[in-house]
């Protein structure tokens, strides 16, 4: 009987995480169309802002190190609800920032503490849900943070361009603490019973036996490349491409990148049905097939609704691959998930800081298109070896 109230969870529990997973995606992605706000208020160029998003992510993926190990030894939702509510706090004191490098040091903060909710969740989702249908489930949890692509984008542009970059930390700050109260009261006291400590030695340890395996690395591998090319390479700067060479108000930036979230949407909804119906090789190697035709597409398209369009395509061609290497990251070492989750959101991120500088150094020496169409062409490779050495194995 007492392993029964375990099975029901993931159902229950799931709305919640997509919030949370909504409030983490708005930190990361908020700052899309303020980068020029930014540039203007800190009398630096928006390429040299591109270290704010380095300052996030980077934290972000280091901090795995110790989130991963952690959620396995202490329980992945109680260390969850802990980074949230302190990762809210972190984004509130964003505001407080009255210079770059003040500000550069709380994206920091934020981002490290910020890096125990998707990871530590999805883990959850990993324990909880058989491998058929987690990729569905997954793709469910993920709503969460394909609506912070909707929104957070017109959201912050609207309240960046009527209020401040400021307004637009606070709001998310409070946001991120009002969901850590929220699970905190709908789990109650059992999210803070003790857990079992979990099997195969120590959690450092964890690491290198996860390295160990050739499907490990490889994975690791990808979410790197994944990360450099997507996140911080080309994802970021869509924003002010459009308000540089379209001329477009922040808002109305925020608006067209928003609409990633609209493909990316279609895909939580289609998820089972494209895995059933293609396999997950097909779908990874689509996916990723698509994303360098969308990305080729920004370098040649001349009006907004054009880079609109390409919007639609980016979102759901990136998590049909981007969604195949989150379930495979829950799978790669079943005994201690949050660690595995964990090393996949370090190299991801990993990547992602070092993609916002090189595509920041590309852009001021190709300009906006011959930026994107070079990621369209490592994207295009990027897909085909990960169909043929990542997935192959299994």
């Amino acid at each position: 009987m007492s392993a029964q109230p375990a099975a029901k969870p993931p159902l229950a529990i799931l709305p919640l995480l997509a919030a949370a997973a909504f409030a983490s995606g708005c930190g990361a992605r908020m700052l899309d169309p303020l980068l020029p706000l930014l540039a203007r208020d800190f009398h630096v160029t928006v390429a040299e802002t591109a270290v704010v998003i380095s300052a996030f992510t980077l934290p972000y993926g280091l901090s795995q190190i110790v989130l991963g190990p952690l959620g396995d030894r202490f329980g992945k939702l109680r260390v969850l609800v802990l980074g949230l509510l302190l990762y809210g706090l972190a984004m509130a004191a964003c505001a407080t920032a009255g210079a770059l490098d003040r500000l550069v040091l709380l994206r920091a903060l934020s981002g490290g503490l910020g890096g125990a909710i998707i990871p530590l969740a999805m883990a959850w989702i990993g324990d909880n849900v058989p491998y058929s249908e987690r990729q569905a489930t997954l793709g469910r949890f993920l709503t969460g943070m394909v609506m912070a692509q909707l929104l957070a984008g017109p959201i912050a542009g609207s309240v960046g361009q009527l209020l401040g970059w400021e307004a637009v930390f606070l709001l998310v700050g409070v946001l991120a603490v009002l969901m850590a109260f929220g699970i905190m009261a709908t789990l109650g006291r059992g999210l803070w019973r003790p857990v079992p400590s979990p099997a195969g030695g120590s959690g450092f340890s964890r690491y290198i036996t996860l390295l160990k395996r050739p499907a490990g690395r490889l994975l690791l591998i990808a979410a790197f490349l994944d990360g450099m090319l997507l996140f911080g390479g080309a994802f970021p700067f869509i924003g002010s491409y459009l308000i540089q060479i379209f001329h477009l108000e922040p808002w109305q930036a925020g608006l067209v990148v928003a609409v990633f979230g609209l493909g990316s949407f279609a895909y939580t909804r289609l998820a089972r049905r494209l895995v059933n119906g293609l396999g997950e090789g097909r779908v990874l190697l689509l996916g990723g097939l698509v994303l360098a035709v969308g990305l080729a597409g920004l370098s040649i398209v001349t009006t907004w609704w054009g880079v609109a369009l390409c919007q639609v395509l980016l979102g759901l061609a990136f998590f049909m691959y981007h969604g195949t290497l989150q379930a495979r990251s829950t799978e790669v070492m079943p005994e201690a998930r949050a660690t595995a989750v964990s090393a996949f959101a370090m190299a991801l991120f990993l990547g992602q800081g070092l993609g916002s500088v090189g595509f920041g150094i590309t852009l001021a020496q190709l300009g906006y298109p011959g930026a994107f169409l070079l990621a369209g062409v490592g994207m295009a490779a990027l897909a085909v070896w990960t169909r043929v050495a990542v997935l192959a194995p299994r």
